[in-house]
């Protein structure tokens, strides 16, 4: 067996990576722990403060990263578009999509019908943007990997979140087929289902979010971008297809 400081991380340096929703909670963490690993990283948000929160508490911790960026929403076409052409131009390819950006939503009768497209949008029209986007590119060097952000509540079906669910199912569903339909190009799919981690989405005050980390009920951010990086470092040989990370006493 190898050294272990040289097995994680081996596959992030220089590499090219797109991280969707990459300026808040799991997109943040995953971003900070690629960029100290001397990945290119490219994130984006769809709020300004936060994405510039973020671009410079990164690029004060290493100032010499190769982080890019801007402020995008994932629905957008036209956003979608100057990402890529980003991407292009900085990176000339990709290696890595982390397909991370998506809204809270409650139960069906507590969803107005505008804000229900936008979430369906955002939720899973974006996953399916982006990786097209992503395969496009990899498949012409047939290598990548592409990591879909899930959640746990693609199994635990809560009715207070029917919304949030079914998008998140979608993604389960679509993570498992995209696998079997670019596997052969080289690409790699893998789906990380989160269970509870603090964050905007989740409800409650900071304090509270600590007082439940503490009560071992709620992961932190860092913990899955930790997963993502066990899931990044494996050998070509090594596809992990789906990776379920819970709180130690959230019982689900």
């Amino acid at each position: 067996m190898e050294n272990l400081s040289n097995y994680f991380g081996r596959n992030i340096k220089d590499k090219r990576i797109l991280i969707t929703g990459g300026t808040t909670g799991i997109g943040k963490a995953i971003a900070d722990l690629l960029v100290s690993l001397e990945a290119r990283v490219f994130i984006f948000g769809r709020d300004i403060e936060d994405f510039t929160k973020t671009f410079d508490e990164i690029k004060s911790k290493y100032p010499n990263s190769r982080l890019h960026g801007f402020t995008a929403d994932v629905t957008k076409k036209e956003d979608l578009k100057k990402v890529f052409e980003v991407v292009d131009k900085e990176f000339g390819g990709l290696d890595i999509l982390i397909n991370n950006a998506a809204l809270p939503a409650s139960a069906l009768m507590k969803v107005q019908q505008d804000d229900l497209q936008y979430i369906l949008d955002t939720n899973i029209s974006g996953y399916l943007a982006f990786a097209q986007e992503a395969v496009s590119r990899m498949s012409a060097e047939k290598s990548g990997h592409i990591i879909n952000i899930g959640s746990m509540s693609a199994e635990t079906n809560e009715p207070t979140s029917t919304v949030y669910v079914a998008t998140k199912a979608a993604i389960r569903g679509f993570s498992s087929a995209l696998r079997k339909e670019v596997n052969s190009m080289g690409i790699k799919v893998s789906l990380i289902e989160p269970g509870a981690v603090t964050s905007d989405m989740q409800p409650g005050t900071k304090a509270e979010h600590q007082e439940k980390i503490e009560k071992m009920e709620m992961l932190e951010a860092e913990d899955i971008a930790m997963s993502v990086l066990f899931t990044l470092s494996q050998p070509k040989r090594c596809d992990i297809v789906t990776m379920q990370i819970r709180p130690l006493l959230q019982l689900i």
